[in-house]
């Protein structure tokens, strides 16, 4: 009776999850943009190390394939740096049908700036992005490394500032050069100045019983290379159960076995490089699975952007 009730349970929980649309995103930058890795931190060094792989080119174009080929949109967070040296690239992602955001220009972690910092280095992001497609609109930001950390709340009024409508920077739970506890889900943060901003945080389930119960993040990056498909749709079933969405989010150097590899500490070179050759297996499952959509058409699904 309790293993039938179990299955039953899965079985609704597999159902609410099918029947949500998730989020599909990707953070277009080069293989180099790694935050705190000091052999790759200088960006006067960065045009040499482009010029030695076309990681971002390559990857970013087997992306639009398999979005193509499963018949989704999902969010580009292009890094302005990026944009500036390849803006066929962009052009590419915006004649897909795809939304073009921002994922700033430098990728400096937000709490090492300050607001008139950010703003600048967001417009410039902004402009290197509409330069390569004018036609688009650029409604959304992504802070790198989920950066925008307990006192820096001043950020949301940069975003807002820089004529940006909503951010996709919060990461709920503990995390290297980020985390901000935040309510799970799609809502709306006040910022400093009392104006609100709508708010894509990242996805987080709950794992364990009691006590032993912990935040995992399941859907993106370094964590959906490590983890076997079933504990990522575990987590979706489970965050269905409350009726929160998904966000997916990944780079082209997640699907990049042969990307290069620098100096850095272990821990570190465990989460760039484990699980590069599952990637697109994993993707492909769930985006064959589950109804998809960019982040900005989840924010107005909840009807938090007009």
């Amino acid at each position: 009776m309790i293993a039938s009730q179990q299955a039953a349970n899965t079985g609704q929980d597999a159902r609410a999850a099918t029947s949500l649309v998730h989020a599909l995103s990707f953070d277009i930058e080069d293989w180099f943009h790694i935050v705190d890795v000091p052999a790759v931190d200088d960006p006067t060094r960065w045009p040499s190390l482009s010029d030695t792989s076309s990681i971002v080119e390559r990857y970013t174009d087997l992306i639009l394939e398999i979005c193509d080929t499963y018949d989704v949109k999902a969010t580009f967070f292009v890094l302005g740096w990026v944009a500036a040296r390849h803006p066929d690239l962009v052009r590419r992602i915006f004649d897909s049908g795809h939304e073009l955001a921002t994922h700033s220009h430098w990728h400096r972690p937000v709490y090492t700036m300050n607001v008139e910092a950010l703003i600048e280095d967001l417009q410039e992001s902004i402009d290197a992005i509409k330069a390569a497609a004018p036609e688009a609109e650029v409604l959304g930001f992504r802070a790198p490394s989920f950066s925008i950390t307990p006192g820096s709340e001043w950020a949301f009024d940069a975003i807002l500032d820089a004529g940006l409508r909503y951010d996709a920077s919060l990461f709920p739970s503990d995390r290297g050069h980020g985390g901000y506890i935040c309510r799970r889900g799609v809502h709306e943060v006040r910022t400093p100045s009392g104006r609100t901003l709508p708010e894509l945080p990242m996805s987080i389930a709950r794992i364990g019983v009691g006590p032993l119960q912990k935040n995992l993040c399941y859907s993106g990056g370094g964590y959906l290379r490590l983890l076997p498909l079933t504990t990522i749709e575990y987590g979706m079933r489970q965050e269905a159960k409350s009726g929160r969405p998904t966000v997916v989010y990944l780079h082209p150097r997640d699907f990049a076995p042969d990307s290069p590899r620098v100096s850095m500490p272990l821990h570190r070179r465990f989460k760039c490089y484990v699980g590069l050759r599952t990637t697109r297996y994993k993707l492909e499952s769930l985006l064959d699975v589950y109804q998809w959509d960019t982040c900005r058409g989840m924010l107005n699904r909840n009807q938090l952007l007009s």
